[in-house]
């Protein structure tokens, strides 16, 4: 497969950590773990059902863990479509 697009609340997922982890760690740290982000999404492109499915939560979708954050993401018929990023700190207002 080796595709994949990132949805707007994705984008906007990537945007706040970054912003919170700059604050909280630094920028070298902050632009580090963004780059975990982006090796992740690879690994899930080119492998993604080797990922676990979490339909319970959301029908479809699959879940990785990069750092203390969750990436969940839907496999359609041509590429990996990346949902949202959530933290621990955000379990509580999953897909609301």
């Amino acid at each position: 497969m080796a595709k994949y697009r990132l949805s707007n609340q994705a984008k906007e997922d990537l945007i706040r950590i970054h912003q919170y982890s700059m604050i909280k760690f630094g920028e070298a740290q902050a632009d580090k773990y963004l780059d975990a982000f982006f090796d992740h999404f690879e690994r899930i492109s080119e492998c993604p059902k080797s990922f676990e499915s979490v339909g319970h939560i959301k029908p479809g979708y699959r879940r990785c863990v990069c750092g203390v954050d969750s990436i969940f993401f839907r496999i359609t018929k041509d590429l990996v479509e990346i949902m949202t990023i959530i933290g621990r700190q955000d379990i509580d207002q999953i897909f609301k």
